[in-house]
């Protein structure tokens, strides 16, 4: 059985796949593993420089340098000296073949996709001697894993670090992988446009009150759930980070802001615009993000 059974090349700040080896096994594990490099190659950019993620009987590697990664699905019967040997092996490879400029301007993925015969070619050569030519390589890593080893991970490890335990995978420009939010439904643009309405009617209140210029101890009020309505609308059309946070903060100010008008609004003004805090704060947190998951095989 071969020890090496495929190979990633990425690139670290988007998880563009640059290159990959060609498998032909139907390993339910090796399937698995290709999977959960997707995941990994999402928080390379925040994931220490050299990795390892542990599984039943396939380990994954990965040694990231200079904004490119290269990963590695072994079985768990190789050294890990032996891993991160090839991967080094790998690394010098790919420079060899392909400049930093190169792999920055890349737009789409697989771009490198002839690197693959070079990747069969190192596969193969571990694969059938067990290890570099050179033994002194393979101390040279030894000694450098012993002094420095690889932190050991764990999937959970990795979707906490991307974000994807709550929801928040954090967008990049590049084009290589992205994220957007599912379509606005139908109960969405009611949302909007009944935010839409009370902001409108909180600015006319604001106004009613600068053009006939009389005291009133709550003015500030109006404003600040003018704004608040507006800021409804955007948490529900664009992603952000701590989206939770923000809905409830939102949400809690606009129905303390209410209770304090009490006497000026009667029961069905308030209940109105506190249903329409509450409907919109539960479309926000239900709008997941959609994922455009890559393909790891070529």
């Amino acid at each position: 059985m071969s020890l090496i059974l495929f190979a990633f090349v990425v690139r670290v700040r988007d998880g563009l796949p640059l290159s990959a080896s060609t498998d032909f096994l139907h390993n339910k594990e090796l399937q698995e593993r290709k999977q959960q490099l997707k995941v990994i190659s999402k928080s390379l950019s925040s994931l220490p420089e050299r990795g390892t993620v542990k599984g039943h009987e396939l380990n994954i590697h990965f040694l990231s340098s200079e904004g490119v990664s290269y990963m590695t699905v072994c079985a768990c019967s190789l050294p890990a000296a032996s891993a991160f040997c090839f991967l080094e092996d790998l690394r010098w490879e790919f420079t060899a073949c392909f400049d930093n400029s190169a792999v920055a301007l890349a737009s789409r993925p697989y771009p490198f996709l002839e690197f693959d015969s070079a990747i069969q070619k190192l596969q193969q050569h571990y694969n059938q001697k067990g290890g570099p030519s050179l033994e002194v390589t393979l101390a040279e890593v030894r000694e450098d894993l012993r002094t420095s080893p690889p932190q050991v991970l764990t999937m959970e490890d990795v979707a906490l670090t991307n974000g994807a335990a709550n929801g928040h995978v954090e967008q990049t420009a590049a084009s290589g992988q992205s994220q957007r939010l599912e379509p606005v439904s139908a109960p969405g643009i009611l949302s909007l446009i009944l935010n839409i309405l009370c902001a409108a009617l909180n600015l006319i209140r604001g106004v009613h009150l600068i053009e006939y210029t009389f005291q009133d101890d709550y003015d500030g009020l109006w404003n600040v759930i003018f704004i608040s309505f507006l800021l409804q609308c955007h948490l529900y059309l664009f992603h952000t980070c701590q989206k939770k946070l923000k809905s409830f903060t939102l949400l809690t100010i606009i129905i303390l802001c209410n209770a304090f008008l009490f006497g000026l609004r009667n029961i069905w003004q308030l209940a109105f615009h506190m249903s329409v805090a509450c409907l919109s704060t539960l479309l926000t947190l239900h709008r997941k993000l959609l994922d455009r998951n890559m393909d790891c095989g070529v």
